[in-house]
């Protein structure tokens, strides 16, 4: 029996997000030291088999409680399946006929739920390779991504952008230019692959205890944005310059200028959305450190610069008694 397995791996936003959604620019990177993986073989039936985020047999009330903050009331199974009703739309769309041929499938993920490096993403994204390699399907490298986007907000109704999709996509370090006129015309952004050397010596913190979906994060900036608020309007602007400057940087392999980059992403973040005090400690507390610091994505997570192993091991003990791990990114 032909068994496939394939992944996608968690996503750290460096420079310019959340930009993504707005037409803005960003770079990222993906992070392989944690990942989500699928599992599907050919079986008489098609099935989603259910694994351990989406038990439904607890101990406890307070077991149950505990689960439902940490996968919610659907797990990754609602990702799955969606991700598999529009991988079936896009086949019929662009006249692809698939085999009468059922099949198993199942996920595991190792990505920290709730601290924005992507794990809902990853799920839907290594669904839809698997999906390619069962079928022999192929989706060209630069649609994928717009594919997996709209699996979270059309058929789920979740409230995301394109960066985490076209990272996990091309995986390694991305800048992303979404230019609105380039994507009207095209249906994509302009998705750059730079060389990991570039990069500086880099950090991950994130909380070992729940943080709040990108849902939450999100939640009232798209409607400010277009009413046309002055201050999300520039902050998206001033997002997307970040970003631009921050490719010519590490092309400079300018790592101080970089660094105080950003700085000045979160900074302006900050100016425009109601932030978790929690999520303002852990940046305050790198930067105490004299590291710099920026969401990694939406909260709980974030990530920067350090200077040397010294700053490292002084960055790991005073997040570890925050309640916090922090880790090399695996790149």
């Amino acid at each position: 029996m032909r068994i496939i397995k394939t992944r996608a791996y968690a996503r750290a936003g460096l420079v310019g997000n959340p930009s993504d959604g707005y037409h803005g620019r960003t770079i990222s990177i993906i992070v392989r030291n944690f990942a989500a993986e699928v599992v599907i073989y050919e079986w008489p039936e098609l099935e989603i088999v259910p694994t351990r985020q989406d038990q439904c047999r607890f101990d406890s009330l307070g077991d149950l409680l505990r689960d439902v903050r940490l996968n919610g009331y659907y797990g990754g199974l609602r990702l799955v399946k969606a991700a598999i009703k529009r991988f079936s739309d896009y086949c019929e769309t662009n006249g692809i006929t698939l085999p009468k041929q059922n099949f198993a499938i199942r996920y595991d993920s190792t990505i920290p739920r709730q601290v924005g490096l992507a794990g809902s993403s990853a799920i839907i994204t290594a669904t839809m390779r698997g999906l390619c390699s069962f079928y022999g399907v192929e989706i060209p490298k630069q649609v994928l991504p717009s594919l997996v986007l709209s699996v979270e907000t059309d058929e789920i109704g979740i409230a995301a952008g394109l960066q985490d999709r076209v990272t996990q996509t091309y995986e390694g370090l991305v800048y992303m230019d979404f230019d609105r006129e380039y994507m009207a015309v095209n249906g994509y952004g302009i998705y750059e692959n730079l060389d990991t050397s570039l990069l500086p010596p880099l950090y991950l913190a994130y909380q070992l205890e729940l943080a709040e979906s990108s849902d939450v994060f999100h939640s009232n900036i798209r409607q400010r944005y277009d009413r046309g608020e002055a201050e999300v309007v520039g902050a998206m602007k001033r997002f997307g310059e970040l970003a631009r400057d921050g490719r010519e940087r590490l092309l400079a392999c300018d790592h101080n200028a970089f660094a105080q980059l950003m700085n000045l992403n979160f900074d302006t973040r900050r100016l425009i959305y109601n932030l978790n005090p929690r999520h303002i400690r852990m940046i305050d507390l790198a930067r105490s450190l004299g590291a710099s610091a920026h969401f990694a994505g939406s909260g709980g997570s974030i990530i920067g610069v350090y200077e040397d192993e010294a700053m490292f091991r002084s960055l790991k003990k005073a997040f570890e008694a925050e309640r916090c791990a922090v880790i090399k990114p695996l790149v």
